[in-house]
């Protein structure tokens, strides 16, 4: 009888990839960019042959062409592997932190969590009245008539915030298509939906923005077997950063995030 014949036969168990998205979503050295998830991403499908990508989500959102970015990269390789995807929602998925789970084929949220904010927001001070109290005067020269467009340091200009909320009605067509594009007729008639606002758990579910209630783990291993594995994969700083080179930025950063999860009570 030949060695091979006394070794036992394993058969593989079933791998799914876990993707940690949390945090701000944007271009700072603490936030989530396709820059920096695109090796993670392109792991998550294309190493060890998963039977499934899951996305575990914890972002209040932020930049719009990264969410975008990084839910097209997360789709085109789905559907490319053809391998399902599955978010589940933690403390918040809300504005773009929404758009990223949308990338999934369901979403799985907790009976706490925080789904939606389908909207778009931005938000800048008004200095002129401080730069006057100073006696500072600021001089601005400019090629181009809109080359000042919006400016913080000057008095507001009503044609100005009106091109401003054209651009945001244009990005939230966008992202609307994009929830109706991946939740289809999942979607309940609701016409709150897509004003901004915020929904939680069940109610996220009853709304079609979520799939059921459920944790990555049992769900997963309803799905694949009490045998699933799970490799997480996760975004190595470099020794700059795990010694304080960045500390200024980050701290920037971590204040600024700060705030937008606050902005849920987080």
């Amino acid at each position: 009888m030949g060695m091979r014949h006394l070794i036992p036969i394993l058969k593989d168990r079933p791998v799914v990839s876990v993707l940690r998205l949390q945090g701000q979503i944007g271009t700072s050295g603490r936030s989530l960019d396709l820059n920096g998830l695109a090796p993670l991403i392109d792991r998550a499908f294309r190493r060890g042959r998963p039977v499934a990508v899951a996305l575990e989500i914890n972002s209040p959102g932020g930049s719009a062409v990264q969410s975008s970015l990084i839910a097209a990269r997360i789709r085109s390789l789905a559907e490319e592997k053809g391998i399902p995807v599955f978010a589940f929602v933690e403390d918040v998925a809300a504005s773009g932190g929404y758009w990223l789970a949308s990338a999934a084929d369901e979403i799985y949220v907790d009976a706490t969590s925080m789904v939606g904010s389908i909207g778009v927001i931005t938000a800048t001070f008004g200095l002129t009245g401080a730069m006057e109290k100073a006696g500072v005067e600021r001089r601005v020269y400019t090629a181009g008539e809109s080359k000042s467009l919006l400016d913080p340091f000057g008095p507001e200009k009503p044609e100005d915030v009106t091109k401003l909320k054209g651009w945001l009605a244009e990005i939230h067509q966008v992202f609307i298509a994009q929830i109706k594009s991946r939740r289809g007729a999942k979607l309940v008639a609701d016409e709150n939906l897509f004003t901004g606002e915020i929904w939680i758990g069940e109610t996220a579910v009853a709304k079609g923005l979520a799939d059921g209630l459920g944790h990555l783990v049992p769900v997963m291993r309803r799905k694949f077997g009490d045998k699933v594995q799970f490799r997480r994969l996760s975004a190595r700083r470099s020794i700059w950063q795990r010694f304080g080179a960045q500390i200024a930025g980050d701290t920037l950063a971590a204040v600024e995030e700060r705030a937008s999860y606050a902005r849920f009570g987080l």
